[in-house]
């Protein structure tokens, strides 16, 4: 029996995505304020995050819940380390760890995988339809703030996979909502959908420092050039 599990999901989140819209990190970001050091430590976040999901999603596919939601196309692992390539150079993986939140976010990944898989439902629906509808927007951003060339460190952001976003946007709702749930489920893949964004705005404060720095150094910046213009 279909459900309307899409549009629960959306409608459950809502409060979950305003909040974390209006963490420092992400207002900055949307803003066009993006410290490049605070940047790269977010794609190594990533990396390990996808890494879990991707795993786990892997291990599952064949799962009654799972198998609805699996679509290699929209991975972004090997993406990912495209930009650390870019940011940290060939030997990146040595000068990554991943964030106190970050492994928080991790293990939880894995202790749903091992043992409740339906819920993976929540956390790829979160990360990857979030990329896939704002990427070519915080791609721009990213792109125009940190200076970036032909687009370099952004590959986090383009899924070569696939060829139109709107039709697989629809395709993915359909999955979802064809999904062998009962209402029990379907509530606690919302409730896990909106700790998922918990988890990444845990994520998004931590990088509030990197960009408290940046907001001062600017400011400093201009009460020189003030100063030079009283004298």
């Amino acid at each position: 029996m279909a459900t309307n599990l899409a549009k629960q999901l959306r409608e459950g989140t809502t409060k979950s995505h305003s909040m974390a819209e209006n963490v420092s990190f992400v207002k900055s970001f949307l803003g066009g304020v993006v410290d490049k050091k605070s940047y790269r430590k977010l794609v190594a976040n990533l990396f390990f995050i996808y890494s879990a999901i991707e795993q786990q999603i892997e291990k599952n596919k064949n799962h009654a819940a799972v198998k609805s939601i699996y679509f290699p196309e929209l991975f972004r692992k090997s993406s990912l380390a495209e930009d650390l390539i870019y940011y940290y150079g060939l030997d990146w993986y040595d000068h990554i760890l991943p964030s106190s939140a970050t492994r928080s976010y991790v293990q939880r990944i894995h202790r749903i995988g091992d043992d409740e898989p339906e819920l993976l439902i929540a956390h790829a629906y979160t990360r990857y339809i979030g990329d896939l509808s704002g990427g070519q927007i915080l791609k721009k951003i990213a792109v125009n703030a940190m200076n970036l060339k032909n687009s370099v460190g952004v590959s986090f952001y383009d899924f070569r996979d696939i060829e139109d976003e709107k039709l697989f946007k629809e395709k993915y709702k359909n999955s979802l909502n064809s999904i062998p749930l009962n209402d029990t489920q379907i509530n606690q893949i919302i409730a896990e959908a909106n700790i998922a964004f918990n988890l990444n705005m845990q994520i998004f404060k931590e990088l509030d420092s990197g960009l408290i720095k940046i907001m001062f150094m600017l400011f400093i910046s201009s009460l020189k050039g003030l100063r030079k213009k009283i004298i």
